[in-house]
């Protein structure tokens, strides 16, 4: 599955973990996508859209 929200576009993310001793890895932080049964323009339809995006009201679930 895809790791973008179809609604704000929100993605992964690059960074480093950084040790006590200052050693720097790769990482990567994943946004928390869910794929759920919407209402767009009228139609009932299945998308990829972010937790912050369900709860802020963006988007309306299909009953």
């Amino acid at each position: 599955m895809a790791n973008v929200c179809e609604i704000c576009g929100k993605g992964e993310r690059s960074g480093f973990n950084v040790s006590h001793s200052h050693l720097k890895t790769k990482r990567t932080w994943k946004p928390n996508i869910q794929r759920v049964k919407a209402l767009v323009k009228g139609a009932t339809k299945r998308v990829n859209v972010c937790t912050r995006c369900l709860r802020s009201g963006k988007i309306q679930r299909a009953v």
